[in-house]
């Protein structure tokens, strides 16, 4: 199978260099423009060391003539940001793959709610194609623009999902816990992410009001197709990557330990990437650098209550390489190529 050619628009940031690196042992991609206006001039080796002596590329300013070289664009830019190059690529019949949060809200409205700024191209929100593989795979293979899902809500949508589907809880009512490390706000310096702020500490922020809430709702209605209402609140943790998740609900009825397992059996049994047990408690350490999900789960009959807990590297399952997942699936690759 021939090479695609590949660009990465923020490529310098958190979830570009995780691109940068699957992408770089990808035997059917070439990696051909890497954009950072930040960085741009600097060779690659020079921003990310950990690259030295495997690239002599440089960062470029970004330029939608210079993308258009490619076959497929990542953009992995704050959200906010896609909006604005989006239509042109999508104008010049780029495959466009967006790991930030403007394509992921079908309402213009909640996204102006939860994003704080006007959407600027709401037109393609109904065009994108939500890029969790697992559920939407059909969909990917022939989308234009994929919106790569956020790193929490993967985290707690693929441990949900089949329970919803299947009737087995209620769709109200659901509370999820997550708690994550540093680098899932970005490579931007902030004072409350310094070492000294998130060291021997773990703190809840944005209570409420997170902006993955009603990407978790909107993706689960979809998928049960019934209303969902949920509590989420996130956390920082004093440590760099991995995201721990756990979720609870309220069983539908009498439910065991073997219908949930034919749950996650029915959606879950040839999908590489997600392993789930009734007996291992998922953790962190066990997924950190891999596309991988862990999911676990305990039932609690005397509480009425059904708990699922879950471990995702927040770089990779939850960002650049179910980015490379969606690519695989849109250009026929093998699905976990690049990935194991």
């Amino acid at each position: 199978m021939s090479a695609i050619k590949a660009s990465i628009v923020g490529a310098s940031g958190y979830s570009g260099a995780e691109l940068l690196r699957i992408l770089s042992r990808h035997s059917h991609v070439s990696v051909q423009k890497l954009f950072a206006n930040s960085s741009a001039g600097k060779r690659v080796d020079e921003v990310l060391p950990v690259f030295r002596s495997r690239s002599i590329a440089s960062f470029e300013l970004y330029s939608a003539e210079a993308a258009c070289s490619s076959d497929v664009v990542f953009i992995a830019l704050p959200s906010g940001e896609a909006m604005n190059i989006v239509p042109e690529l999508l104008g010049r019949g780029k495959r466009i793959i967006d790991l930030g949060g403007d394509f992921r809200l079908r309402d213009a409205l909640v996204y102006r709610q939860f994003y704080k700024r006007d959407h600027k191209a709401t037109d393609l929100l109904a065009r994108a194609i939500y890029g969790l593989p697992e559920w939407n795979r059909a969909e990917i293979r022939t989308a234009s623009l994929v919106c790569n899902p956020g790193c929490y809500p993967t985290s707690a949508l693929l441990p949900l999902a089949p329970l919803l589907k299947e009737g087995l809880i209620h769709s109200d009512g659901i509370v999820i816990n997550s708690l994550s490390g540093v680098s899932g706000a970005g490579r931007s310096s902030s004072p409350d992410l310094s070492f000294a702020e998130v060291n021997e500490s773990v703190k809840a922020y944005k209570v409420g009001v997170h902006q993955h809430t009603p990407e978790m709702v909107q993706t689960l209605q979809s998928i049960s197709g019934q209303a969902v209402s949920l509590t989420f609140v996130p956390h920082l943790l004093p440590m760099t990557r991995g995201i721990y998740t756990t979720a609870y609900a309220r069983p539908t009825g009498d439910i065991n330990e073997k219908e949930v397992l034919v749950s996650f059996d029915r959606y879950y049994r040839n999908e590489p990437f997600v392993r789930y047990s009734s007996a291992v408690i998922p953790e962190i350490r066990n997924v950190n650098y891999t596309n991988y999900i862990d999911i676990g789960f305990r039932l609690y009959p005397e509480n009425n209550q059904i708990i699922v807990l879950s471990a995702i590297d927040n770089l990779i399952k939850g960002a650049a390489g179910q980015a490379v997942q969606n690519m695989n699936i849109m250009f026929g690759f093998e699905e976990t190529e690049g990935l194991l």
